[in-house]
């Protein structure tokens, strides 16, 4: 098999075009192969000496893309490297952001070795300096990884988001189509229906301030967003009511029993969502939730709800009846929800009560934040009553130990 190993002194885009213009003419005979290949190679010069550096990147990606199949995976990596060190050659950066374009939309078709295109993918870049850049490369990424099934390869990536997006510094359109590409390989990924429900709230926190026509286009994604939280087995708190993408679905035709099964997850108890099913049992079933899963996080859901309501203590006949279970399973669903970590709590089992120190929040809305300042403010008032009682006293013992000193004397 031919290799790519430049040994004379011709120049290294050359004789990529050349080694790829060759392999890609093989089958054609010598007398059509090299008249072809010697097209490529007149045409590859003159870009090259009028500076016409786009075009050149077109020929020979769209040559290497043919013999993509045909040549090893060592060859393929330094054909694509000096093809990927053309970034260096514009001067404007519109000629740049095309090239990036260009170079990363060939490299990441999914057709043939997509783990080794998304490494090329990487490669390219790193050779680039401009931000933007960057991400267009970074997004092709993404579609190859998801159309390519290589998504085990990117999602590493995902840990840096937020310093990436600092760098990137991205309007609100590609932030919103940043996350959404991210939520669709979790949900693909069918891993964690957090990092899912994670990202899309993210693309749905990106429509703020929007008017009704502009958040219209995040309704598919909004009602999406509300069945990964309702599936997700450890996600019981979240701000998904306060959303004004999410809160247009409450009268929308298609969504607005979706909207409803929400509010029950985030502010009412189990026997809400039983008469819900009761109902809308195929509805459940159509977008792949499982009753019985949805009946074990509404019993925790329902736990932190008779935390909220009942002064610090719960009733164990409260749990057994708000549960739906029978009495002996009462402390097993309260250590369930401790080890949720949605409740702090002791069991008093002489008394038949639990004693609930602390709660989570199952929505931590306007109204939450509201009460936490309060809570805050009268802690800070309570401190600096402690602050000037001891500098009372201080000043109190200073002019005591003062007279006595006196009275020595």
């Amino acid at each position: 098999m031919t290799t790519v190993v430049p040994t004379s002194e011709e120049d290294p885009v050359l004789y990529v075009v050349r080694f790829t213009a060759e392999m890609s003419w093989a089958e054609a005979g010598p007398e059509v192969a090299e008249q072809q290949v010697s097209s490529l190679c007149l045409e590859a010069q003159e870009c090259m000496v009028a500076g016409r550096w786009l075009d050149l990147a077109s020929l020979m990606v769209t040559s290497a893309d043919l013999v993509f199949s045909k040549a090893s995976d060592k060859d393929l990596e330094s054909i694509y490297t000096i093809i990927c060190n053309l970034v260096k050659k514009p001067e404007s950066l519109d000629e740049l952001l095309e090239m990036a374009k260009l170079l990363s939309t060939k490299i990441a078709q999914p057709n043939d070795k997509p783990a080794l295109r998304l490494k090329i993918l990487f490669n390219l870049y790193n050779m680039l300096e401009n931000p933007y850049s960057r991400f267009i490369v970074y997004k092709n990424a993404l579609k190859l990884a998801k159309e390519g099934k290589v998504i085990e390869h990117i999602i590493p990536s995902f840990r840096k988001i937020d310093s990436l997006l600092k760098e990137w510094d991205l309007g609100v359109q590609d932030q919103r189509e940043l996350f959404l590409a991210i939520s669709n390989i979790f949900k693909e990924h069918k891993s964690s229906p957090k990092e899912t429900l994670k990202f899309l709230t993210k693309y749905l926190a990106a429509f703020s301030g929007e008017d009704s026509h502009v958040l219209e286009e995040a309704k598919e994604e909004a009602a999406c967003a509300i069945i990964e939280f309702v599936k997700a087995p450890d996600v019981f708190q979240h701000d998904l009511l306060e959303m004004p993408a999410v809160a247009q679905l409450e009268k929308d035709s298609k969504y607005a029993l979706v909207y409803q099964l929400l509010k029950i997850f985030q502010t009412q108890r189990l026997d809400a969502y039983l008469d819900f099913y009761t109902t809308n049992s195929a509805l459940l079933q159509s977008y792949g939730l499982v009753h019985e899963e949805c009946i074990a996080k509404m019993r925790l859901m329902s736990i932190v709800d008779l935390a909220s309501n009942e002064s610090g203590r719960i009733p164990y006949s409260s749990i057994k009846d708000t549960l739906q279970i029978e009495a002996d399973e009462v402390e097993t669903w309260a250590v369930k929800a401790i080890t949720a970590k949605l409740v702090d709590c002791k069991m008093d089992q002489m008394n038949q009560v639990i004693r609930v120190s602390r709660y989570t929040e199952r929505v931590f809305g306007h109204h939450q934040w509201q009460a936490l300042r309060e809570k805050l403010a009268t802690w800070r008032g309570n401190i600096a009553n402690v602050i000037t009682t001891i500098q009372a006293n201080k000043v109190t013992e200073e002019g005591a130990q003062s007279m006595q000193g006196l009275a020595i004397r």
